[in-house]
């Protein structure tokens, strides 16, 4: 099938080791983009999978010159995958999404009716998550919160990747230059207008989630250095503490003379040395991590490399 067309619409799919899901989405997805009577893309990208996805996403533009493929040299990241998809992307709407069928394509007709609206974000905001731990689920929401709060940033609740973008959204955020990028955070920092489509999150269309609990921690790093510089502060917060706890100690022990208490002298240096190791090591560990986001800008590597296209 040849598309000619520039396409109003832009599905960008990052995978990675996806090889039972990748023909599912696309039999999904077609029929529902189909709706639109509009001209649409699919980019599928390969972050540097080990498995058949390659193999069978290539099939899939072999027969269909609306999906195209992109192949990380490595795996990168899903964050690295978002970006390169929407850096490729020719559409008026871009909407990210993953191949598991979690989210649900037939939500995307709604977001889009809400981008014709005049809405310039539209969130997909999970109502129920089926397949998923209740550790997981709670774990996530505790995150948003605090996330939230110490970045005083409006990030909703219940909400993933799964996102449409106006185009002036798509071109503000290629503008952005940090490497390490997290889409939430830097969705509530552009603003523009946004609102949410709520839908049931089903379980997986087949395979294994390919987010581990290290691959989550690093997003959840991400998030949180990326967007805040609460960790530098709680440095300063925990000396203050650790100070006024030493005090406390100098005004007690005298005080426990009172009562025939002697504690000797040690009591008053082996917590004092702790305490003021403890304040300087944390207060180091947080600076290193700044500094090593630091380095990592100032080497500018790319952050992907594309090893071949299709399509």
């Amino acid at each position: 099938m040849e598309n000619k067309q520039k396409p109003v619409y832009s599905i960008v799919v990052p995978v990675f080791n996806e090889e039972e899901c990748v023909t599912k989405f696309y039999e999904a997805m077609v029929p529902v983009m189909e709706q639109t009577g509009e001209p649409f893309e699919i980019i599928y990208v390969n972050d540097g999978s080990r498995d058949k996805t390659e193999e069978n996403v290539t099939a899939i533009c072999q027969k269909d010159a609306r999906v195209r493929l992109i192949n990380f040299s490595r795996n990168f990241g899903q964050q690295a995958a978002i970006h390169c998809g929407f850096t490729e992307a020719k559409g008026d709407a871009v909407i990210d999404i993953d191949v598991d069928l979690q989210d649900p394509p037939e939500a995307v007709l709604d977001m889009i009716a809400k981008w014709k609206e005049g809405y310039e974000v539209v969130h997909g905001k999970r109502q129920k998550r089926k397949g998923e731990t209740f550790f997981k689920k709670f774990t996530s929401t505790l995150y948003t919160k605090f996330l939230k709060k110490i970045t005083g940033l409006n990030i909703p609740a219940s909400v993933g990747d799964f996102k449409l973008f106006d185009r002036k959204v798509i071109e503000t955020y290629l503008s952005m230059t940090e490497h390490h990028r997290f889409l939430r955070g830097m969705t509530a920092w552009m603003g523009f207008k946004q609102t949410e489509v709520e839908f049931l999150r089903e379980a997986r269309a087949a395979g294994k989630t390919k987010y581990s609990i290290k691959k989550l921690v690093r997003l959840a790093e991400d998030g949180i250095v990326a967007n805040s510089n609460y960790p530098l502060s709680l440095a300063m917060k925990l000396g203050i503490a650790l100070g006024v706890l030493s005090v406390a100690c100098f005004i007690a022990f005298p005080l426990l003379l009172i009562w025939s208490i002697n504690v000797g002298l040690t009591a008053y240096l082996f917590p004092t040395i702790g305490l003021a190791t403890a304040a300087l090591l944390v207060s180091n560990g947080l600076t290193n991590l700044y500094l090593a986001r630091v380095y990592d800008e100032v080497k500018n590597r790319p952050r992907y490399i594309v090893g071949s296209r299709v399509n």
